[in-house]
């Protein structure tokens, strides 16, 4: 009977352990994808030049970088220059894949592969340019909602029309 006894306590609290370490796991699987969502909808609300939506998931200064060395800059700041660059195009297509997330709590790193396309008519018949190559964020936890704080653009290389 004591057997017994110890025998179901030991596969309670082993169950307990079990359902704990699952529970976990979800939470950051949650999380992740949350994440990524977050960065999607950078990429997607970029193309359609949604800078109202684009600007919601920015801390309000951000540790930005195109290639160089990165600066502190003013979400809005970043946004307006992007909204200069990018409203003359007739389009412009984000694609972003291979992603990498990891969550520290409030924090969390991310990277990704990405591909911009960028699209213009113009006489030469060269319509498009293409940027290729990596992306590094952090982002932090704040009100329930994932934020990017920090945005790297790794370049890899270029294709196409670089005047466009």
């Amino acid at each position: 009977m004591k057997i017994k006894r110890n025998l179901l306590l030991i596969i309670s609290f082993a169950a307990v352990l079990l359902v704990s370490g699952c529970s976990k796991q979800m939470l950051v699987l949650v999380e992740k994808d949350e994440i990524v969502d977050t960065l999607n909808r950078l990429f997607i609300n970029m193309d359609n030049l949604q800078w109202d939506e684009v600007k919601e998931l920015f801390t309000g200064e951000v540790m930005f970088s195109m290639g160089g060395e990165p600066v502190r800059q003013k979400s809005s700041a970043i946004i307006a220059a992007w909204d200069k660059g990018l409203k003359r195009l007739k389009a412009v297509h984000h694609l972003a894949g291979n992603y990498r997330v990891t969550v520290s709590g409030t924090e969390a790193d991310a990277f990704c592969y990405g591909i911009a396309s960028h699209y213009q008519p113009n006489a030469s018949g060269r319509n498009t340019r293409t940027f290729v190559g990596s992306y590094d964020f952090h982002l932090v936890k704040t009100g329930g909602v994932w934020k990017i704080d920090s945005f790297r653009f790794n370049l890899k290389y270029i294709e196409g029309n670089k005047s466009l």
